[in-house]
Protein backbone atom coordinates (compact mmCIF):
# COMPACT_ATOMS: atom_id res chain seq x y z
CA UNK A 1 0.00 0.00 0.00
CA UNK A 2 1.11 3.28 -0.80
CA UNK A 3 2.08 5.80 2.16
CA UNK A 4 -0.58 8.05 3.31
CA UNK A 5 0.44 12.02 4.05
CA UNK A 6 -3.01 11.52 6.07
CA UNK A 7 -2.22 10.77 9.65
CA UNK A 8 -4.05 7.88 10.43
CA UNK A 9 -3.71 6.08 14.09
CA UNK A 10 -1.50 3.96 14.39
CA UNK A 11 -3.67 0.97 14.75
CA UNK A 12 -5.66 1.45 11.52
CA UNK A 13 -1.89 1.85 9.65
CA UNK A 14 -1.00 -1.90 11.28
CA UNK A 15 -4.43 -3.67 10.03
CA UNK A 16 -3.73 -1.78 6.54
CA UNK A 17 -0.18 -3.22 6.31
CA UNK A 18 -1.47 -6.14 6.91
CA UNK A 19 -3.93 -6.52 3.76
CA UNK A 20 -3.30 -8.90 0.91
CA UNK A 21 -5.03 -7.22 -2.06
CA UNK A 22 -2.73 -9.04 -4.29
CA UNK A 23 -5.23 -12.72 -2.94
CA UNK A 24 -8.39 -11.12 -4.38
CA UNK A 25 -9.54 -13.67 -6.84
CA UNK A 26 -10.04 -12.79 -10.52
CA UNK A 27 -14.02 -12.40 -9.87
CA UNK A 28 -13.82 -10.87 -7.26
CA UNK A 29 -11.70 -8.06 -9.36
CA UNK A 30 -14.37 -7.89 -12.15
CA UNK A 31 -17.13 -7.80 -9.42
CA UNK A 32 -15.09 -4.36 -8.06
CA UNK A 33 -14.27 -2.99 -11.45
CA UNK A 34 -17.29 -1.28 -11.62
CA UNK A 35 -16.77 0.95 -8.79
CA UNK A 36 -13.33 1.41 -10.02
CA UNK A 37 -14.42 3.20 -13.50
CA UNK A 38 -17.18 5.29 -11.17
CA UNK A 39 -14.49 7.03 -9.19
CA UNK A 40 -11.87 7.22 -11.87
CA UNK A 41 -14.42 8.79 -14.17
CA UNK A 42 -15.12 11.42 -11.48
CA UNK A 43 -11.57 11.97 -10.55
CA UNK A 44 -10.37 12.56 -13.62
CA UNK A 45 -13.02 15.15 -14.45
CA UNK A 46 -12.32 16.82 -11.16
CA UNK A 47 -15.76 15.61 -9.31
CA UNK A 48 -17.27 15.39 -6.43
CA UNK A 49 -16.99 11.34 -5.21
CA UNK A 50 -20.73 10.05 -3.24
CA UNK A 51 -20.73 6.45 -2.15
CA UNK A 52 -23.80 5.29 -0.91
CA UNK A 53 -23.32 1.64 0.61
CA UNK A 54 -26.63 0.22 1.20
CA UNK A 55 -27.97 -2.68 2.86
CA UNK A 56 -31.14 -4.00 4.40
CA UNK A 57 -30.81 -3.03 7.99
CA UNK A 58 -27.69 -0.21 7.53
CA UNK A 59 -26.69 -2.36 10.42
CA UNK A 60 -23.69 -4.08 9.83
CA UNK A 61 -21.87 -4.55 6.49
CA UNK A 62 -22.87 -1.27 4.81
CA UNK A 63 -21.47 0.60 7.69
CA UNK A 64 -18.29 -1.08 7.44
CA UNK A 65 -18.15 -0.40 3.85
CA UNK A 66 -18.93 3.04 4.49
CA UNK A 67 -16.06 3.43 6.64
CA UNK A 68 -13.16 1.64 5.37
CA UNK A 69 -13.95 3.39 1.93
CA UNK A 70 -13.64 6.56 3.43
CA UNK A 71 -10.34 5.72 5.43
CA UNK A 72 -9.08 4.59 1.53
CA UNK A 73 -10.07 7.81 0.27
CA UNK A 74 -8.55 9.73 2.92
CA UNK A 75 -5.52 7.19 3.10
CA UNK A 76 -4.85 7.20 -1.27
CA UNK A 77 -5.33 11.48 -0.19
CA UNK A 78 -8.49 11.90 -2.33
CA UNK A 79 -10.37 14.71 -0.57
CA UNK A 80 -13.00 15.28 -2.79
CA UNK A 81 -14.77 11.65 -2.00
CA UNK A 82 -17.80 11.47 0.54
CA UNK A 83 -18.92 8.07 1.66
CA UNK A 84 -22.50 7.14 3.13
CA UNK A 85 -24.46 4.12 3.93
CA UNK A 86 -28.55 3.37 4.36
CA UNK A 87 -30.80 0.16 4.35
CA UNK A 88 -34.23 -0.76 2.84
CA UNK A 89 -34.75 0.00 6.18
CA UNK A 90 -33.65 1.30 9.69
CA UNK A 91 -32.43 -0.50 12.49
CA UNK A 92 -29.39 0.50 14.50
CA UNK A 93 -25.87 0.30 13.96
CA UNK A 94 -25.09 -3.40 15.44
CA UNK A 95 -22.98 -3.49 18.34
CA UNK A 96 -20.79 -6.08 17.49
CA UNK A 97 -19.86 -3.97 14.31
CA UNK A 98 -18.84 -0.99 16.70
CA UNK A 99 -16.90 -2.74 18.80
CA UNK A 100 -14.90 -4.49 15.18
CA UNK A 101 -14.33 -1.16 14.43
CA UNK A 102 -12.86 0.05 17.48
CA UNK A 103 -10.62 -3.33 17.72
CA UNK A 104 -9.72 -2.06 14.51
CA UNK A 105 -7.93 0.89 15.90
CA UNK A 106 -11.08 3.51 15.12
CA UNK A 107 -12.31 5.54 17.73
CA UNK A 108 -15.40 4.96 18.35
CA UNK A 109 -17.45 8.06 20.31
CA UNK A 110 -21.24 7.65 21.51
CA UNK A 111 -23.34 10.30 20.84
CA UNK A 112 -26.68 9.31 21.59
CA UNK A 113 -28.07 6.09 22.70
CA UNK A 114 -31.43 4.80 22.82
CA UNK A 115 -32.96 2.02 19.94
CA UNK A 116 -31.10 3.97 17.51
CA UNK A 117 -27.69 5.30 18.31
CA UNK A 118 -25.32 7.43 17.01
CA UNK A 119 -22.06 7.49 16.89
CA UNK A 120 -18.93 9.55 16.04
CA UNK A 121 -16.00 6.88 14.20
CA UNK A 122 -12.43 8.80 13.65
CA UNK A 123 -9.79 7.44 11.49
CA UNK A 124 -7.46 10.66 11.97
CA UNK A 125 -7.41 13.72 14.07
CA UNK A 126 -7.40 16.17 11.60
CA UNK A 127 -10.85 14.86 9.63
CA UNK A 128 -14.45 14.90 10.12
CA UNK A 129 -16.09 11.71 12.30
CA UNK A 130 -17.86 9.43 10.13
CA UNK A 131 -20.84 9.56 11.74
CA UNK A 132 -22.19 5.95 12.28
CA UNK A 133 -26.27 5.36 12.41
CA UNK A 134 -28.72 3.25 10.54
CA UNK A 135 -31.21 5.13 8.48
CA UNK A 136 -32.68 4.25 5.28
CA UNK A 137 -30.37 5.32 2.36
CA UNK A 138 -32.74 8.10 1.08
CA UNK A 139 -32.86 9.86 4.54
CA UNK A 140 -32.01 13.05 4.35
CA UNK A 141 -28.83 12.68 5.59
CA UNK A 142 -27.54 11.25 2.37
CA UNK A 143 -27.62 12.15 -0.91
CA UNK A 144 -30.25 12.78 -3.21
CA UNK A 145 -28.57 13.04 -6.64
CA UNK A 146 -25.00 12.47 -8.06
CA UNK A 147 -23.72 9.18 -6.32
CA UNK A 148 -23.12 5.47 -6.54
CA UNK A 149 -25.63 2.98 -5.06
CA UNK A 150 -23.25 -0.08 -4.03
CA UNK A 151 -25.43 -2.57 -2.93
CA UNK A 152 -23.83 -4.63 0.05
CA UNK A 153 -25.98 -7.50 0.56
CA UNK A 154 -28.00 -9.66 -1.89
CA UNK A 155 -31.48 -8.91 0.02
CA UNK A 156 -30.52 -5.15 -0.75
CA UNK A 157 -29.92 -5.95 -4.35
CA UNK A 158 -32.73 -7.35 -4.86
CA UNK A 159 -35.32 -5.07 -3.31
CA UNK A 160 -33.98 -2.20 -4.60
CA UNK A 161 -35.13 -2.11 -8.56
CA UNK A 162 -34.90 1.52 -8.54
CA UNK A 163 -33.02 3.83 -6.30
CA UNK A 164 -33.89 7.57 -7.13
CA UNK A 165 -31.10 10.18 -7.45
CA UNK A 166 -28.53 7.29 -8.26
CA UNK A 167 -25.74 7.70 -11.32
CA UNK A 168 -24.69 4.54 -11.26
CA UNK A 169 -25.67 1.28 -9.08
CA UNK A 170 -22.91 -1.40 -8.46
CA UNK A 171 -23.31 -4.39 -6.96
CA UNK A 172 -20.60 -5.62 -4.42
CA UNK A 173 -22.36 -7.95 -1.86
CA UNK A 174 -20.57 -9.47 0.94
CA UNK A 175 -21.28 -12.44 3.42
CA UNK A 176 -22.99 -11.37 6.58
CA UNK A 177 -21.56 -12.12 10.08
CA UNK A 178 -24.92 -12.06 11.82
CA UNK A 179 -24.95 -15.82 10.60
CA UNK A 180 -22.38 -15.53 13.55
CA UNK A 181 -24.33 -13.63 16.09
CA UNK A 182 -24.06 -15.51 19.55
CA UNK A 183 -21.72 -17.80 18.91
CA UNK A 184 -18.06 -18.51 20.02
CA UNK A 185 -17.11 -17.15 16.65
CA UNK A 186 -18.64 -14.22 16.23
CA UNK A 187 -15.74 -11.32 17.24
CA UNK A 188 -13.90 -13.19 14.80
CA UNK A 189 -15.80 -13.47 11.79
CA UNK A 190 -16.82 -10.26 12.19
CA UNK A 191 -13.20 -8.72 11.94
CA UNK A 192 -12.99 -11.50 9.21
CA UNK A 193 -15.96 -9.64 7.33
CA UNK A 194 -14.49 -6.49 8.02
CA UNK A 195 -10.70 -7.25 6.78
CA UNK A 196 -12.27 -8.51 3.60
CA UNK A 197 -14.54 -5.30 3.06
CA UNK A 198 -11.49 -3.20 3.94
CA UNK A 199 -8.93 -5.08 2.01
CA UNK A 200 -11.07 -5.03 -1.37
CA UNK A 201 -12.41 -1.36 -0.75
CA UNK A 202 -8.48 -0.54 -0.63
CA UNK A 203 -7.54 -1.94 -3.53
CA UNK A 204 -10.60 0.26 -5.64
CA UNK A 205 -8.54 3.12 -4.57
CA UNK A 206 -5.19 2.29 -4.96
CA UNK A 207 -6.17 1.30 -8.79
CA UNK A 208 -7.52 4.85 -8.82
CA UNK A 209 -5.10 7.92 -10.85
CA UNK A 210 -4.83 10.97 -10.33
Amino acid sequence: MAPSKTQIFPDIEKEILSFHPENIIQDRRTTLQPLIDYIQIKISNQEEVRLNFICTHNSRRSHLSQVWAQTAASYFNFSNVFCYSGGTEATALFPMAVKTLANSGFKVTALSEGNNPIYSIKYTDNEHPIIGFSKTYDNPFNPQAEFAAILTCNQADGGCPFIAGAEKRIAITFEDPKAFDNTPQQAEKYHERSMQIATELFYVFSQIKK
